[in-house]
């Protein structure tokens, strides 16, 4: 099994569409025998389900995350953890031992500006609409 993280400086990053690194963690026995930590190259959310899907992640724990790329994410067959805080390596380690906290419902809730969850900013869109 392999998990992928949103990750920066050793943390889960808050938001999947504009993470520059997933750090990878091959799984054998309950138990992570190697991770290592591959840049994204800035790809948007569809390219990153399609980056995730070409490493062969079977689960994606992350921040916060909008419907489109969950919808794309469903699509890759890729299981979603969202909503999910604090160390990567502690995230992937609780996921394991059936303790993560995560949320099922996680939406797209860090945005730069010009960006909103529940408005739409022309040249924009929300995430009802295929947030990343």
């Amino acid at each position: 099994m392999r998990i992928a993280v949103t990750y920066e400086n050793g943390q889960v990053f808050q938001h999947f569409g504009h993470t520059e690194n997933f750090k990878i963690y091959d799984i054998a026995d309950n138990k992570v025998v190697s991770s290592n930590i591959f840049p994204t190259l800035g790809s948007g959310h569809g390219a990153l389900a399609d980056f995730l899907k070409m490493y062969n992640v079977d689960i994606l724990i992350c921040g916060g995350i909008g419907g489109g790329a969950q919808t794309a994410l469903a699509q890759a067959g890729i299981k979603l953890f969202g909503g999910v805080s604090g160390n990567a390596d502690a995230a992937v380690e609780a996921y394991l031992s059936g303790g993560l906290d995560f949320n099922p419902n996680v939406m797209c809730s860090h945005h730069g500006e010009g960006h909103t969850c529940d408005g739409h900013h022309e040249g924009e869109h929300s995430c009802g609409s295929g947030c990343h």
